[in-house]
């Protein structure tokens, strides 16, 4: 009997020792992530900066940073994996949605139609973005390391009560200043007759994108002001069953 307690507590002991070694692994590993985007970001936002002085206007500009842009966005998908595998405790389909239509955004409209790259509603959107995600990965880090300084979790809380509907906007007149070209040049659709037998119009899909904005959006935005709510203003949450 007394064997078998000592095996058992031997067992425990090293489960808790696996636990603590994956445990700062994770944390190692999340914070040297969340270091290097936050660097990437301010990267992008010092090119965008600098393209301006010199140049004195916006257009040219998604050109000039594109490479980096679409590495740095598509390198993201890592935080699908995070959630997936439980070293982040967020929503899969969440961070998904939200890692996905901002690729989405880079490579199938941005990158895929240049005719749209010189517009406002480009440099709007990439604006938001780069300031948000400085913001969001430098949340991240110091939080991490256990010293979060209270500017940057203020900023993370507030600023994306105006940054928030600003980049759904940029988004959208995005999209919508792109579909007269997809129209007309017919890209990345299928029409019948086909070998696939299969129909598909881009066009039409991207109206879909457009409208699926409606109820993702708000469900996103009220979720942001309870996790304010609960972060700057000590508020208890209880989140309503599906």
């Amino acid at each position: 009997m007394a064997s078998t307690e000592e095996d058992g507590s031997v067992e425990e002991k090293e489960n808790n020792n696996k636990k603590r070694t994956k445990s700062a692994f994770a944390v190692a590993w999340l914070t040297f992530y969340n270091i290097a985007m936050t660097a990437g970001w301010l990267v992008l936002a010092m090119a965008m900066m600098r393209f301006y002085i010199q140049k004195g206007t916006h257009k040219g500009l998604y050109k000039s940073i594109a490479r980096t842009l679409k590495f740095f966005q598509t390198i993201a998908l890592v935080e699908v994996v995070h959630c997936a595998i439980g070293i982040v405790r967020t929503s899969v389909i969440v961070t998904g949605v939200q890692v996905c239509s901002r690729i989405f955004m880079v490579w199938f409209i941005t990158n895929s139609i240049k005719q749209i790259q010189n517009e406002e509603s480009v440099i709007l959107f990439l604006v938001v973005w780069t300031f948000t995600e400085i913001t969001r990965y430098s949340f991240y880090t110091f939080n991490l390391l256990n010293h979060l300084p209270y500017f940057i979790k203020w900023a993370r809380y507030n600023m994306f009560i105006i940054m928030y509907p600003l980049g759904v906007a940029g988004e959208l007149l995005t999209i919508y200043t792109a579909l007269p070209y997809v129209r007309k040049t017919g890209m990345l659709s299928m029409r019948l007759p086909n070998k696939y037998n299969v129909s598909f119009d881009y066009y039409y899909f991207l109206i879909i994108v457009m409208l699926s904005y409606i109820p993702l959006f708000p469900q996103l935005y009220f979720h942001m002001l309870r996790q304010r709510r609960k972060m700057l203003l000590g508020e208890i949450i209880v989140e309503k069953d599906e």
